[in-house]
């Protein structure tokens, strides 16, 4: 008689255990893990898991922190843009939304009436 399922990957050594939900998101995440990823600093395709969080490029032998299943997460780029901002100081969007601010806070006074207009036009 012929199989009427089909155990994928890793997971078939779970066998009928667990649920099928919860093999596929094991399923996935043991791939992710598995996976070779392109390294930051030479480009290659070799990056592969340490241990958990720590990932290694065994061609150039890079060593960097990132994510349990993968090296690259969306806080990665959230993070990494931080740090270059207080690196490389205020950007040009930076200054357009301080000089918002700025402009809305001295509306806001203006009506309040703490700021005379025609004082402040001289």
């Amino acid at each position: 008689m012929a199989k009427r399922t089909q155990k994928l990957g890793a997971t078939a050594k779970f066998g009928p255990r667990y649920g099928v939900s919860v093999r596929r998101r094991a399923g996935s995440a043991l791939k992710k893990k598995s996976r070779n990823y392109t390294c930051p600093v030479c480009q290659y395709q070799k990056v592969t898991r340490k241990v958990s969080g720590i990932w290694e490029c065994k061609k150039c032998g890079h060593k960097f922190t990132g994510g349990v299943w993968e090296p690259f997460t969306r806080a990665t780029d959230a993070n990494n843009r931080i740090i270059r901002r207080g690196m490389e100081g205020a950007t040009a969007t930076d200054m357009t939304v301080i000089a918002q601010q700025a402009a809305i806070e001295y509306e806001r006074k203006l009506a309040a009436g703490e700021i005379d207009a025609e004082s402040e036009e001289e």
